[in-house]
């Protein structure tokens, strides 16, 4: 039985102090429970250690929401695994479609980048997703095979539970538009069988897959029900406590 993921991508949002008040009272929230799902939170960079150390102790586990793939060098601006491992990040978002969009990652970029995450033992939560003309033109499962297969092109995990990919329809983020439970699950029993025939049978059944796209409390638990859903990544729900409570109370 795989154990069910909630993740948040807070994106742009909250600074460090912001940061603080929110973890404490997220535990204080969820309690001492160790239980279903793996909660996951990705605050802004500068946001990280306030988050880790907030966290310490609990079911809460931190995430970065980039990285770069080299471990050190003249790259203004950025920041490698090697610092993301060291701070105490466990997991680190890659491939996130506004990344895609508005600073040109590609799938090759994103293939580096899932490299270095596993070089630092890092978890790599790996998005794809295809946009709403790509859906209406009938490119969905394209789409979808060409960012997988790019993502992971020479790579070979051997641990299922160390590889995160995350289904987010492109047009469903931020939209307010979700994908159905049948869409959804669709393109995952997808993502489920091309895995199987990279990696093989066993080691996709127990990949968790997530969906990305204007998660809510009120259709978090119908789409969670579906048989190849583990979870969500979720965006702009994530930021308020209620409401992010709610999706992981759906999750279990």
């Amino acid at each position: 039985m795989k154990k069910p993921i909630v993740a948040g991508n807070w994106k742009m949002h909250k600074t460090p102090s912001e940061t603080g008040r929110f973890v404490r009272e997220l535990r204080e929230r969820l309690g001492a429970t160790t239980l279903n799902p793996e909660i996951i939170i990705a605050p802004p960079f500068v946001c990280v250690p306030v988050a880790v150390e907030a966290a310490a102790g609990s079911a809460v586990a931190v995430a970065c929401q980039n990285l770069h793939w080299e471990d050190k060098g003249a790259y203004t601006g950025e920041i490698s695994g090697a610092m993301i491992k060291d701070v105490g990040c466990t997991h680190v978002i890659i491939g996130h479609s506004e990344r895609r969009q508005y600073f040109g990652e590609t799938d090759t970029s994103v293939n580096k980048k899932i490299a270095a995450a596993l070089r630092h033992d890092l978890v790599p939560i790996f998005c794809l997703g295809e946009t709403l003309g790509e859906r209406e033109q009938g490119m969905t499962f394209d789409v979808v095979i060409r960012q997988l297969h790019g993502g992971l092109s020479d790579i070979r995990p051997t641990d299922p539970k160390r590889l995160v990919i995350a289904y987010e329809p492109v047009w469903a983020i931020g939209t307010g538009k979700t994908a159905t439970q049948e869409q959804a699950q669709e393109v995952h029993a997808f993502l489920r069988g091309q895995l199987s025939g990279m990696f093989g049978s066993d080691f996709a059944q127990q990949v968790r897959i997530l969906y990305g796209g204007s998660i809510k409390p009120s259709n978090a638990a119908e789409l969670f029900a579906a048989e190849d859903i583990d979870g969500g990544l979720v965006g702009g729900a994530c930021l308020q406590i209620e409401d992010f409570v709610g999706i992981i109370e759906a999750a279990r």
